[in-house]
């Protein structure tokens, strides 16, 4: 069986590059993270010299020397799908009979969301309004949070 590649990963490298810049952007202490990730990896820099970089480098370097971590990985789809690009998540909770707030679930909604049929609802309609971007948002629900929606792996396989 071939290894599945990680939600992320299977993202363009250009589009790494965005949602990188984007977190290094809108998350205070993310430069810090990343240059202490990055020195821990080797390669000769300091931290403090990679704080001195421009953002936009310190994320290519992040990525170049395959410094982030599953978790982090896992923080950028959600920073993707939650705050950047919601319209797939929004698609597939109205689809699904799911209350959200634009995307956002509320606090004390307890899993599994929702049932088969609405996931299946759900998934059918993100493909249709979203083609291959639709299928790689399900595919992050399907590797990181099956357990929330019943049957989206019979959907949507997780190595797409």
């Amino acid at each position: 069986m071939a290894k599945i590649l990680s939600p992320f990963k299977s993202l363009p490298m250009e589009r790494r590059q965005w949602l990188v810049s984007q977190a290094l952007t809108k998350h205070k202490g993310a430069k810090s993270l990343y240059a202490q990730r990055i020195a821990a990896k080797g390669g000769g820099f300091r931290a403090a010299t990679l704080m001195s970089w421009p953002a936009e480098k310190v994320g290519k370097e992040a990525l170049r020397l395959g410094a982030l971590t599953a978790q982090d990985e896992l923080e950028l789809l959600q920073l993707l799908y939650v705050d950047l690009e919601p319209q797939y998540q929004v698609t597939y909770l109205d689809a699904a009979g799911v209350t959200h707030e634009n995307g956002v679930l509320p606090e004390d909604l307890e899993a599994p969301y929702t049932d088969a049929d609405g996931v299946r609802k759900g998934a059918e309609a993100v493909l249709a309004a979203h083609g291959d971007a639709g299928r790689h948002y399900l595919r992050t629900l399907v590797v990181y949070n099956l357990a929330a929606w019943p049957g989206l792996d019979a959907v949507v396989p997780a190595e797409g």
